[in-house]
């Protein structure tokens, strides 16, 4: 299976999101209300460089404290009307990832993180209990997503 691209992805939607100015903690704030993506500094200033590199956004105006407004560019619009199905999809995948997150998937993502950094130190049992656990689970929402 290949790897998505995320980091594309990214790109694409925060393009949209700033047919409105805005600054990259709004961005940060939207992404997080709209689709439960919790982006650092560090993830969404590069970002938002490239864009600004590729002619794709730019500087509408510098705020306090040096805070800089963006917004799309002519040439961002042509971009995203070039790929508009690429942006239909991948909103539609992070719209999916929310309820995902709202359904329980926190929890989840944070136990399988846990179970990540432990996994080595599992007996033959405990792994055995995980495996069951697994298969049951996964047969569960299959018969759930089939509703049966």
């Amino acid at each position: 299976m290949e790897r998505p691209n995320v980091r594309g992805t990214l790109k694409l939607v925060i393009l949209d999101l700033l047919r409105e100015p805005n600054h990259g903690y709004g961005v940060m704030a939207e992404m997080e209300g709209l689709y439960g993506v919790k982006l650092s500094a560090g993830t969404i200033y590069p970002i938002l460089a490239s864009l600004r590199r590729s002619g794709l956004i730019e500087v509408a105006e510098k705020g306090k404290r040096e805070r800089k407004t963006y917004v799309i560019t002519k040439k961002g619009l042509e971009y995203l009307e070039r790929h508009n199905e690429e942006l239909k999809e991948a909103k539609r995948k992070m719209k999916a990832y929310k309820l995902f997150l709202e359904l329980g998937g926190e929890e989840l993502k944070e136990a399988f993180k846990e179970l990540f950094s432990r996994i080595e130190e599992l007996d033959k049992g405990q792994k055995g209990e995980l495996e069951e656990l697994f298969k049951d689970c996964a047969r569960q929402i299959r018969l759930i997503i089939l509703g049966e």
